[in-house]
């Protein structure tokens, strides 16, 4: 059952994505629409997975991503960490016995706090998988909220999540600072001020301060959004010590994998850009084929 083509879908909290893969793991076609979880009713998915077989062919479905959330189709149990293929493959959540199932996201529990992720595991995994990280490695997968995966022999040993992206939009859109961040935010000097101010911390003034500098003039309006950008992504990279670590394999668009990487190499490490869209699909092919 599980060495023929299926379907994939990497169904987001916003967005899905379907994939057609053959049996040699080919993706034959792909859709993209805003049919994320947030767009549906809890009892239309059945519907929905029948639409999209009606357009993508009558094949057997794995899903990944929130819709294994309380939010989604089916509240999946996380696979606890150190997690791998295997264990994923093992764990699949069957909605539809033999025909629709879905991969359970991971967790990570800490000593301070829990962690958890859906969707992210079947990228890491697959970026290791498909040689494109090596087997022990520092992730980065920059997003709303980021993921810092550390691997360890092929497997996430443990992770962290920070709300880069989530603070970022509200800070941009509904703060004190709106009116000012109207600019494109770009790897620039005013970036990498950011960064290099992120580094001595306080980063609640250093905020309020991105305000005080423009009504006393101390600083030319216009680069604030870079500013503020540069000020939170590099709170998010300091914090990972990148000189410890210093080859991170980083699986992001090229808009924020040139930030993450300008704020990488500020902080004394080196940044290698992976293809997020390749790692999902060795992940999720290698899951499908694993499956009992």
């Amino acid at each position: 059952m599980t060495d023929g083509a299926f379907l994939a879908i990497d169904w987001g909290t916003t967005n899905r994505r379907v994939y057609r893969i053959a049996a040699d793991g080919t993706v034959e076609a792909t859709v993209r629409t805003d049919r994320g979880i947030l767009a549906m009713e809890p009892a239309g998915y059945a519907d929905e997975v029948a639409a999209i077989r009606a357009e993508m062919g009558d094949l057997p479905i794995l899903c990944a991503g929130m819709v294994g959330s309380n939010r989604g189709w089916a509240e999946v149990p996380y696979l606890p960490c150190p997690a791998d293929i295997a264990g994923l493959a093992n764990a699949l959540h069957w909605v539809e016995p033999g025909r629709t199932a879905i991969v359970p996201g991971v967790a990570w529990h800490g000593t301070a706090h829990a962690d958890v992720m859906r969707g992210e595991e079947v990228q890491v995994l697959g970026a290791t998988l498909a040689g494109l990280t090596p087997a022990t490695a520092l992730l980065c997968q920059p997003g709303t909220h980021c993921k810092w995966a550390w691997m360890e022999d092929g497997r996430i040993d443990r992770f962290t999540t920070a709300m880069t992206g989530e603070i970022f939009s509200l800070v941009q859109r509904h703060s004190l600072l709106a009116a000012q961040m109207t600019g494109t935010v770009a790897a620039g000097d005013a970036f990498l001020r950011g960064v290099a101010d992120a580094q001595g911390g306080d980063l609640l003034a250093r905020l309020f301060g991105v305000r005080a500098d423009f009504v006393t003039g101390r600083t030319p309006a216009g680069d604030e959004a870079s500013y503020v950008s540069g000020l939170l992504i590099g709170t998010d990279v300091w914090a990972r010590r990148p000189a410890e670590a210093p080859a991170i394999g980083l699986l992001a668009d090229p808009v924020l994998g040139a930030l993450y990487s300008a704020a990488i190499a500020a902080a004394g490490g080196r940044a290698t850009l992976v293809d997020s869209h390749s790692a999902f699909i060795a992940g999720i092919t290698h899951i499908w084929r694993h499956a009992a």
